[in-house]
């Protein structure tokens, strides 16, 4: 038989009075009918550093049928392939660009953690990311732009590069509005939310949809904190390394997801968004307009529900919300 090893996140386990169990990579426990091959013999034989003997004979048949249905479920690989077992790989990023745009409390660990995965990192500008992405195309490099900030948005930052994933650029973000750091949905690919479609569908989830786009547009008192910490900034930049090795690796999984991260608890909350769609022009939208405007007014008596004429995120924020008396009509 080949030399095999266990998986990575797979274990076995002896159970007292049960017998032999396999903890899968989800945490999931599956009985082991071990037939004539004696427990000791097939932990022996999987698991190198158990030296347990019941000096029972081994048979060899019966142990090979065990490994070979180890290998079909996935539960061992070969042991000269890959990295040990348990290891993290710190390739899932090789071959990709990630430039970084932002401050420096998210930007210097996200580096960290993107140059660890085998990424080529750079830190650049926000005037030179057309140049940078220019020069990865002409290279010929999946490249990411990911920018980050310990504030909110300025009105109008985020409006070219939300065009990228029409290039074929990933396009991540994130942002700080007092309190709370959102991590929108990375957008791979046209027709992924953009930044856009995460503000149009803020507004239309609360009812304080006026306050918002104000505060939005800067009509506000200098922003007072609370600044992302260290922890924070780490918390926030891992969010967003999981989305770089996602994208990397074409999963699908993160391209809905708005994440909230609370900065003073430290807790994650995940929200559902989708793009909003385009439409054609319409008249009082203009010539040229090409994307149907979320609208919102409060409904019903006593409590302020939001409801839109295009399609609503069911995001429920308290801390955008007002009572409804005090929202202007």
């Amino acid at each position: 038989m080949s030399a095999t090893r266990l998986a990575p996140g797979v274990a076995l386990v002896t159970v007292p009075g049960r017998g032999l169990a396999v903890r899968t990579p989800d945490g999931e426990f599956l009985r082991v009918d071990t037939g004539d091959v004696s427990e000791a013999a097939l932990l022996r034989h999987l698991d190198r550093r158990s030296g347990a003997d019941t000096g029972q004979p081994v048979s060899e048949p019966e142990l090979a049928r065990l490994e070979r249905a180890f290998e079909a479920a996935g539960y061992l690989v070969p042991a000269d392939v890959g990295p040990p077992a348990g290891a993290i790989s710190t390739a899932a990023l090789a071959g990709r660009r990630v430039l970084l745009v932002g401050d420096p409390v998210l930007v210097d660990p996200l580096a960290r953690g993107a140059g660890g995965e085998g990424a080529d990192v750079r830190l650049i500008e926000p005037d030179r990311i057309a140049e940078s992405v220019a020069d990865a195309r002409a290279a010929e490099v999946p490249t990411a732009v990911v920018w980050c900030l310990d504030s909110p948005v300025p009105p109008g930052s985020w409006d070219e590069a939300d065009r990228l994933p029409r290039d074929g650029v990933a396009w991540l973000r994130c942002h700080r509005e007092g309190c709370y750091a959102w991590v929108e949905p990375p957008a791979v690919a046209e027709g992924d939310v953009t930044s856009e479609d995460v503000r149009l569908r803020r507004l239309a989830a609360t009812a304080a949809y006026r306050e918002l786009a104000a505060y939005w547009a800067g009509s506000c008192t200098e922003d007072t904190g609370p600044a992302h910490t260290t922890a924070s900034g780490v918390l926030t930049a891992a969010l967003l390394l999981g989305d770089l090795v996602a994208w990397a690796a074409g999963e699908r999984r993160t391209r809905r997801r708005l994440r909230r991260i609370d900065l003073r608890a430290l807790t994650v909350t995940e929200h559902v968004v989708l793009p909003v769609p385009r439409v054609g022009p319409l008249g009082a939208h203009g010539p040229g307009s090409d994307t149907l405007k979320a609208t919102a007014e409060a409904t019903t008596k006593g409590t302020a529900k939001a409801t839109a004429k295009a399609s609503v995120l069911a995001l429920s924020d308290a801390a955008e919300s007002v009572p409804e008396s005090s929202v202007p009509r």
